[in-house]
């Protein structure tokens, strides 16, 4: 290239235009040509150049490297002019310089450049006056950037507070979620419950991200001016924060508490990426402006209307279902306490972590950081945290709660035995149960004569009735008739080898209600028209027809699947246990946290303190457990749990009535039918309250198995009828609520509000036998093998005393069952007046049959 060819070049080019003719042909006559290939470094910052350097052809890239960020990289295109400051000043290189293609570039010598800086003055002044524009225009960007700071200092969010602790599937799932969210800068929603540092999230985002060295702001959802004029500024007016922010990242804390009026803005801005200034009222519409701002919202809910708008939307999952993660996050929480106040750190108790396990945190990570802080300063330097430095208001759930094996150990120790209940089952049940049985087929056939069939009617009767307030369904672990199932259960597997069927859960659910109720309903007809109570081979027949039904269903299915869905005194076991003061639980943070294998549910062998067993032979897992009738008692998870998780709690009777019950349809025909069980057992009583005491159908109805089939047919339909007289009154007495009520709750929730006053009314009945012919045992059982029972010991109650205690119980059960339909409907009393007058009329029916006839 000629040198005329380069001085219009130069001139043309570069920033050398404004020279003299003279000093460019000067510079162009010492220019040496030089071809450099692709990634070629010319020059490396803090050393000094050797040349200066001027880009004819290619690309070039300048960069300079700093310690706390990414490399701070410019671009540089044909007419670049590299060095020329540092030589002018004498100073090291500002930045490295390397080739991005092949490029063609002009040197000038180092020493070459001096000689003519020192024959051309000028090329002084041109550098002077290109400092002093970078001067005055680094004047400007400060001025800006000191205002800017002003407006978004108090918003700020300078740095992470922390990181996700933990390594559970949520933690880590989360912390994916994080970095998949700080990869690019499409808008996120971020929530999850209180006190889970959703803001924090949305920090580790934004200083994970590229855009780091950029701001990040964060507003509070509901301290936004409805106009939005804080955030998108007022037209001719004062800049709006989305302004001051540029490139940075906006942080709305609480999205839900946002002013309706401000949302569409909001969405605008998440849809198009542009804003609108306020403009005064009548003003025409301003036009929209772009923004570079990445936004970030925390909710404390899901938010669909935003589903749409936003690139990520991250649940952050609540502190009790990470209880795996707890004693990493509270050991993280002793660090940062204990090192911001240079105390030495003490370890956690693992009686302590147990305790804490066992606590939902409705709070999440602020309640359990501030009991940390709490449980440290109530230690006063001990050198190990225990439990009882840690402390919360319990849950709703877990209220007015007392585990019994902790206040009892002798009664843990007892439990965990073989005593209960292999030993009571397999030692003296299994071989008493025959005994009963030909006692009643062989032996005389009366009450008064028969032992067994007194026990059964006039001592198992009452004595299971009062034990359900207190024990719940206990009898269920020493029942006879599963100990015959599991008998041939074993049988079944263990002889013959065959494989035991699966439970057909969803079928079960469905039909095994409506079963054990038609059972239950043949049953009580069957002891109504052939007399059951005094007929001893018959009672035989009954208990030997609920032993045939466990031993054939265990012999097919696995486990006690007769007990769970078909049993007739099982079904009535279970609903009555809802009443009972006791309940088997576990503490579900426990099992989340350290359960791997689900012993207490699935069997399995021998861990830690955890014994070997075949599992809950109900299939409930006593963690999941919210209602008593889903709990025989047997303590097979107590036995197998290895970390103490399960509890035998004293609670409220009843309480899950009011808090996590689900009513079902078969169970409350079932509970209106032991209703009226009662009405059935005082039939004769009825008939001659009624006038009919000396016709000839109360003698007809009396003679049971020795009536023709027309009086036969008469006495089932009237025992029919009584069987369904306390239901029909329940329903009459809801639709008149449905009438006066303008949400009334439903019949099958409000129905479960009966149950204190239905077990009240067969306790009012079997008093009776218990309290005259119980106290006969010692003669009854010397009459059943053929002695005389004259001058032995005999226990009967005054009819008075009878009468009292009957009434007593039936007023006491009828105020509860007032008490339990106010906590169910959760409604004002006279709302519930017809439930409360029909409560009133089947104790009055029960009262008039039973109490007043002594």
């Amino acid at each position: 290239m000629q040198i005329s060819e380069r001085v219009q070049w130069i001139q043309q080019q570069t920033q050398f235009g404004e020279l003299s003719e003279a000093a460019v042909r000067a510079i162009a006559q010492q220019v040496r040509e030089i071809r450099l290939p692709e990634n070629h470094r010319l020059a490396l910052e803090d050393t000094e150049p050797k040349a200066l350097y001027i880009l004819k052809s290619g690309r070039l890239e300048r960069y300079r490297t700093r310690p706390d960020s990414m490399a701070d990289t410019v671009s540089l295109l044909p007419g670049s002019v590299l060095y020329l400051k540092e030589l002018l000043l004498e100073t090291p290189a500002e930045h490295t310089v390397i080739t991005l293609s092949d490029c063609e570039i002009w040197t000038v010598p180092r020493g070459a450049f001096r000689d003519l800086v020192a024959q051309f003055p000028e090329l002084n002044r041109t550098v002077s006056r290109q400092l002093a524009d970078e001067v005055t225009e680094l004047s400007s960007q400060l001025v800006f950037e000191q205002e800017r700071q002003a407006a978004l200092r108090p918003y700020l969010v300078p740095k992470v507070r922390r990181g996700i602790v933990g390594a559970s599937r949520y933690a880590v799932r989360l912390r994916q979620e994080i970095k998949k969210a700080a990869g690019d800068r499409r808008p996120v929603l971020i929530f999850g419950e209180p006190g889970l540092g959703k803001d924090n999230a949305a920090a580790l985002i934004h200083f994970g991200s590229g855009d780091r060295k950029q701001p990040m702001i964060k507003l509070n959802g509901d301290m936004l001016q409805p106009s939005g004029a804080d955030l998108f500024g007022r037209v001719n007016g004062k800049p709006g924060l989305l302004s001051w922010l540029g490139n940075g990242t906006l942080l709305i804390n609480n999205v839900q508490d946002v002013p309706k009026a401000l949302q569409p803005r909001l969405a605008e801005l998440l849809e198009t990426g542009t804003y609108r200034p306020v403009a005064r009222e009548g003003d025409p519409e301003p036009e929209p402006r772009q923004s570079g701002a990445r936004i970030i919202f925390t909710s404390e809910r899901s938010l669909p209307e935003l589903d749409r708008h936003v690139g990520h939307a991250i649940k952050v999952p609540p502190l009790r279902v990470r209880k795996a993660d707890l004693e990493t996050q509270v050991n993280y929480y002793i660090s940062l306490y204990c090192s911001s106040r240079g105390l030495a750190r003490p370890t956690l108790a693992p009686e302590a972590l147990r305790r804490l396990q066992g606590y939902d945190f409705p709070g999440n990570l602020t309640e359990l950081e501030g009991m940390v802080g709490r449980a440290i300063i109530q230690s006063s330097g001990a050198p190990v945290l225990t439990e009882e430095v840690f402390w919360a208001t319990g849950s709703k759930t877990r209220r007015f709660r007392v585990n019994l094996l902790n206040a009892y150990p002798k009664l843990r120790q007892f439990l965990r035995s073989p005593w209960w209940p292999d030993r009571i089952n397999y030692g003296f049940t299994v071989w008493f149960f025959p005994l009963v049985i030909a006692v009643l087929w062989l032996g005389p056939q009366t009450r008064d004569q028969n032992f067994a069939l007194n026990f059964f009617w006039a001592w198992w009767w009452p004595l299971v009735l009062v034990g359900f307030p207190f024990v719940g369904r206990l009898w269920c672990a020493v029942c006879p008739f599963m100990i015959y199932g599991e008998i041939s259960q074993k049988l079944s597997t263990r002889v013959l080898g065959r494989k035991l069927l699966p439970w057909s859960r969803p079928e079960a659910e469905k039909w095994g209600g409506w079963f054990l109720f038609g059972l239950f309903a043949l049953i009580l007809l069957w002891e109504e028209l052939w007399h059951l109570g005094n007929t001893a081979y018959l009672s035989a027949c009954l208990l030997l027809l609920i032993t045939a039904g466990a031993v054939i269903f265990s012999f097919l299915f696995e486990r006690r699947f007769w007990c769970r869905y078909l049993c007739p005194i099982g079904g009535m076991n279970g609903l009555f246990a809802k009443l009972s003061m006791i309940e088997l639980r576990a503490q579900q943070g426990i099992c989340s946290a350290n359960c791997t294998t689900y012993q207490c549910y699935k069997g399995g062998p021998q861990k830690g303190e955890g014994q070997e067993t075949g599992g809950c032979p109900i299939y409930s897992h006593p963690a999941q457990l919210q209602d008593n009738r889903d709990c025989v008692l047997c303590m097979t998870c107590l036995k197998a749990c290895p970390h103490r998780s399960v509890e035998l709690n004293l609670r409220p009777p009843g309480i899950e009535l009011w808090t996590t019950h689900k009513p079902t349809r078969p169970e409350v025909c079932l509970l209106f039918l032991l209703a009226g069980a009662v009405v059935l057992h005082r039939l004769p009583t009825i008939l001659t309250l009624l006038g009919f005491g000396d016709s000839d159908l109360l003698a007809t109805l009396l003679q049971y198995d020795a009536a023709p089939l027309g009086p036969f047919a008469l006495h089932a339909g009237l025992a029919a009828i009584a069987l369904v007289l306390p239901g029909a009154i329940a329903l009459l007495c809801h639709s008149l609520i449905e009438r006066i009520t303008p949400k009334p709750k439903p019949f099958i929730e409000l129905a479960y509000g009966y149950l204190p006053l239905v077990l009240g009314c067969n306790l009012a009945h079997y008093l009776h036998l218990g309290l005259t012919e119980a106290g006969r045992i010692v003669p009854v059982t010397l009459a059943t093998f053929g002695l005389s029972g004259a001058g032995m010991p005999v226990v009967v109650a005054h009819p008075a005393v009878i009468a009292f205690l009957q009434g007593v119980t039936l007023l006491s059960t009828l105020a509860l069952s007032i008490f339990l339909t106010q906590k169910i409907a959760r409604q004002p009393l006279q709302n519930l007046l017809p439930q409360h007058v029909g409560l009133g009329a089947i104790a009055l029916l029960v009262w008039w049959s039973v109490v007043s006839q002594h």
